[in-house]
């Protein structure tokens, strides 16, 4: 069956860094589009950012553009997100997703890993 596992979550101070990792197994990494999302407490989960293929064709929410970068490594079947200038504010469990190109919902999801930013 499809599987998703994130790693590399962790506790950071304001204006750190931390690299998330996400495995899929049990599809063809090329044919789907990965995506990651988070949610922090008490709010609903949000969309933080995608990618089709490569990451120049990523798409970013507004709040995290130009401290996350989304990368992938298909012969891995990995998907990165790197965090730059973490905030507090970006604390929130993180999840990677994944929908077939072409739809739009994501059907396969990972168990989350943990982002905590103190400041």
């Amino acid at each position: 069956q499809i599987q998703l596992v994130e790693s590399g979550g962790g506790a950071v101070q304001a204006g750190g860094s931390l690299r998330l990792s996400c495995v899929a197994s049990g599809l063809s990494f090329g044919n789907y589009a990965m995506g990651w999302f988070r949610q922090a407490p008490g709010k609903e989960r949000e969309f933080v950012t995608s990618s089709i293929w490569s990451g120049d064709n990523a798409v970013y929410a507004d709040s995290v553009k130009g401290r996350f970068t989304i990368s992938r490594d298909n012969a891995k079947n990995t998907v990165y997100l790197q965090m730059n200038s973490l905030k507090p504010e970006d604390t929130a469990v993180y999840y990677c997703a994944a929908r077939k190109k072409m739809t739009t919902k994501y059907n396969f999801w990972g168990q989350g890993t943990q982002v905590t930013v103190s400041s």
